[in-house]
């Protein structure tokens, strides 16, 4: 008997949302400031305290700009640093420097994330803790965590991120499969042009590097696997590897670090993953990882959470939502607004990695500069309302 008032008393409580949303990153709190600001009950799990850095490249396209402002946050105003050229390289230093046609800017996810997360925090529900659980039944989710706290909502959004242990708990298929990529981050001390964005190869692999707004250098890399193991270790791999471009050797040689030691994730997937997977809406990472080679990453995982706010609350204005009818139109527009992106990084990639097509794709840009600007502008997406 004293088992069963229990029970009852942990149902009754249970806190209730609208929607609970797993993941602090920049999809996650986007979601909870837009939904927030609309009038929905939000409570956002994040597993981690704030600021925090994060293994990623940390240019951002300016399609998010409007967005960002429109949530509450100016980046320019924050200390980002306007970029507006590329510099690309082969693996064998050849280099050329192009205007970006829409531009970006540069900011740590340390700062950005911290803007954003005091923004949701004033309407919203932000709390840390680890989730382990999702459950749905009878059209409403609960949702476990770590220190046995629970919650309810008739919404879950998924933005969790790369790979995670929830990802095993829900079965998701690309789970299992291991994969060849990892990356390194890492900031640094450099006289490096505060306008520019750098892309450069090596064998197996290609390196980003921009400034942010505290001044120093992101650098940060994906790398294959079998490339680093035949170095033996993480300096040796940057030493032998990475630095075999003349650009990056320079870089490295001359760069301060200021972490104690770079920043790494592995077992990096980029194979496809369901915008939307028993009834979880996905967004960002989560929705199937942005390749770092198809416009930006962070602009595609804030314009993905627009994408499912803006559906939600208009589905919640037009009287009661129908579950189905929103995944589905969620599934669809994710797909009409990402899909080319991601083929043409995908075929970038390929094309980077292969010193042959690399150095070709070197001579015809040279030849025709404004090819490359054509190829920029399909990887990107226009500026956001």
């Amino acid at each position: 008997m004293a088992g069963f008032l229990f029970d009852i008393f942990t149902v009754r409580a249970m806190k209730s949302y609208d929607i609970i949303i797993i993941g602090g990153g920049l999809a996650g709190l986007c979601c909870a400031v837009h939904l927030a600001q609309e009038g929905v009950a939000v409570c956002l799990l994040e597993k981690n305290t704030y600021p925090h850095h994060k293994v990623c490249g940390e240019y951002i396209s300016n399609e998010v700009v409007g967005y960002l402002k429109r949530l509450g946050v100016d980046p320019l105003k924050e200390g980002a640093v306007a970029i507006k050229e590329l510099h690309w390289s082969t693996a064998n230093g050849k280099d050329v420097c192009i205007d970006l046609p829409l531009g970006g800017f540069g900011m740590s996810r340390f700062a950005l994330d911290y803007l954003l997360f005091k923004k949701a925090s004033e309407r919203a529900e932000v709390r840390q803790a680890t989730v382990i659980d999702v459950a749905f039944q009878n059209d409403t989710f609960t949702v476990t965590t770590q220190a046995g706290d629970s919650f309810e909502a008739g919404f879950v959004v998924g933005a969790f991120g790369k790979r995670s242990g929830l990802d095993k708990v829900l079965q998701r298929s690309f789970i299992e499969k291991r994969t060849s990529w990892m990356a390194v981050k890492g900031h640094y001390n450099y006289e490096y042009p505060e306008h520019r964005v750098g892309l450069h190869t090596f064998e197996g692999g290609y390196c980003g590097l921009s400034r942010t707004e505290s001044g120093s250098v992101n650098a940060c890399y994906l790398a294959t696997v079998p490339s680093f193991k035949k170095s033996g270790s993480l300096k040796h791999h940057q030493q032998q590897v990475v630095s075999s471009n003349p650009i990056l050797y320079r870089f490295f040689s001359e760069a301060t670090p200021l972490f104690d030691a770079p920043l790494t994730i592995s077992q990096i997937s980029f194979a496809r993953k369901p915008p939307v997977e028993q009834h979880i809406f996905m967004v960002g990472d989560s929705a199937g990882l942005i390749h770092p080679l198809c416009g930006n990453g962070m602009a595609m995982a804030i314009h993905g959470a627009k994408i499912f706010c803006e559906l939600f609350v208009h589905a919640s204005k037009t009287g009661t939502i129908i579950r189905q009818q929103l995944e589905q139109e969620y599934e669809r527009k994710w797909a009409d607004t990402f899909s080319s992106r991601l083929r043409t990084g995908s075929y970038i990639q390929q094309l980077l990695l292969r010193p042959f097509w690399a150095n070709a794709g070197y001579q015809v840009v040279r030849a025709v500069p404004g090819l490359l600007k054509k190829v920029i502008q399909q990887t990107h997406g226009a500026p956001l309302a």
